[in-house]
Formats: C-alpha cells, structure tokens, sequence
C-alpha cells in the first residue's frame, strides 16, 4: 500500500505491468459497496482526502514511490515493462500541496490492512505524535503487516528529535534513511543510531510521474520505497 498523495494508475508503466491492485470483489462503477468493506467503488484503492474511489495524482509524489516500489523488481525505465510480480495498492490521503490529516492518514492505514495489505509504504511525517496513529500502526503489526517509514528530512538526529510515524515505537516498522551515490548519508537525512534502522538511495531518483512522464526526486520519501518495494520481493 503506497499512503501518500495518490497514484497516476493510467501511467503507461502501471498500466502495462499491470501493477495496480485491484479489489476483485468490488463491481466497478455500479454505485454499490459489493463487498461489504464500506467504500463503494473502491476498485483500486481509495481516495481519503475527497472520500471517494476516484484515485489521482495532483502533486507527483505519490507516483514517484509508487514508481520506485515497482522498480525495486524490474526496469520500468523501458518502453514496454514486465509484468509486475507485486501489487501496487494507491491511498490518497494529502492533496495536491503536500498535506494531508493524520486522521485520513489512520483511515488509510486501517483500510490497507483490512483488505489485504502485506506492506504499508510511508513517504511522511511530522514531529507531533498522535495516540491514534500508534494504535493503527499497531494494528498493522498485529496484523502481521510490515510498516516501511521515511526517516525525514530534517538532518537531525531522530533519536534526539522525533518523527512520526518513523519514530513510533511499534515492531516491523522500518524507518529509512537516504543515502547517496556514493553510499554515505544524504545531507537532509535524518539519523539516529537506535531510531533509523537502514539506508537506502535517496539522492536524485528517477521514476515515474504523472501523464506518464519520468523525473528526479530527493528525500527519504525515496529512500523508503526501495526498502518496501525489496520487502515486497
């Protein structure tokens, strides 16, 4: 499940792969929730921030992982891609300027592993913690589902300064710091010798975008997905 700001599932690369999950006991577009789960429609995920199954991408970010997910298994950079062997599940919960509510966040989260999950990819943060959170995060683990977070980008140390979820004190969570070309700590990486368990590449990533565009990133946002998208394998 890649949380975040939505996911462009019409991208040539998700569309060709086949990589986009798909919630086989729903009947598209028929106004009815089919299988009983709450949500009608939601064929391939859900969209928490207009509270509907309309899936969509107006920032890039969510793309971006959702790209780097699929990339950990094969080349996406190639004009006709592979068959995915792992299923990409969109949550929309942060709009088009990058902010989202740790309630859509929770919602998100609950929905992800209610309907078959095996990961959660968390490409945010912030410094506030929230009991709630914990508490789905928690479940998620209960669940036996692995929770994959950034780090941050602050280049603090976390064990002095925390972030949320990456902080959160919860077993199966990963919290991921980025690195660079040359494999050392990217400048904008959080640390922290107990709070951040691995890194991962996080300086420039190419992957995709939305309307079926490529494009460099940096952060932690990236550097997380690696490690869920080779978790997934």
């Amino acid at each position: 499940a890649v949380i975040d700001t939505g996911v462009d599932i019409e991208h040539f690369v998700f569309v060709q792969s086949e990589a986009i999950w798909t919630n086989t006991k729903e009947i598209p577009r028929n106004g009815i929730d089919d299988d009983n789960n709450g949500f009608v429609d939601d064929v391939n995920g859900w969209n928490f921030v207009e509270d509907g199954a309309h899936i969509y991408d107006d920032d890039g970010h969510g793309t971006h992982v959702a790209g780097i997910v699929l990339g950990a298994s094969q080349d996406i950079l190639v004009r006709s891609p592979a068959l995915a062997r792992i299923k990409i599940m969109p949550l929309k919960f942060m709009s088009g300027d990058g902010s989202g509510t740790t309630s859509d966040a929770i919602q998100a989260i609950y929905y992800a592993v209610n309907n078959g999950a095996n990961i959660l990819n968390n490409s945010w943060g912030g410094e506030e913690y929230g009991r709630s959170l914990h508490e789905a995060l928690t479940y998620a683990y209960s669940k036996k589902v692995l929770i994959v977070t950034a780090s941050g980008n602050f280049g603090t140390d976390n064990d002095v300064r925390p972030i949320y979820p990456a902080n959160l004190d919860v077993p199966g969570l990963v919290s991921v710091g980025a690195t660079t070309d040359w494999d050392t700590l990217a400048g904008f990486s959080d640390y922290g010798a107990n709070t951040v368990h691995i890194g991962s590449p996080g300086s420039s990533i190419l992957s995709t975008f939305p309307n079926s565009r490529f494009g460099y990133s940096s952060g932690t946002s990236m550097a997380a997905p690696f490690v869920a998208g080779v978790a997934a394998m």
